[in-house]
């Protein structure tokens, strides 16, 4: 089964989709000096760029702080990232749970 798509048809892309196709090559800096300017290292950076490895708070707050945006998109797309993930790996397991509706 594919990933659960969004409104677009698309599924939600990982947060080092982004980094790796849209903003490093706009910053035109090589990835060693983007891991070194964030303060984290290059396995690291690297290992978000190849989808390997979430985006953890700490990172967003690095990334938003590096890239002027702040740290809430990058939350919010690891966020949908792992929501569709999850909702596919589970999907078997979350249709034998009920939905309780309050009196």
């Amino acid at each position: 089964m594919s990933e659960a798509p969004t409104r677009c048809g698309l599924p939600p892309m990982h947060p080092g989709e982004l980094l790796r196709e849209d903003v490093i090559p706009a910053l035109g800096r090589p990835i060693a000096e983007v891991a070194r300017l964030l303060n984290v290292s290059r396995r690291t950076l690297y290992d978000i760029l190849e989808e390997k490895a979430s985006v953890t708070p700490a990172m967003a707050l690095r990334l938003g702080k590096l890239c002027g945006n702040g740290p809430e998109l990058w939350l919010a797309l690891q966020s949908r990232h792992d929501l569709a993930r999850l909702t596919n790996e589970m999907s078997e397991e979350l249709s034998r749970i009920p939905t309780l509706n309050a009196a």
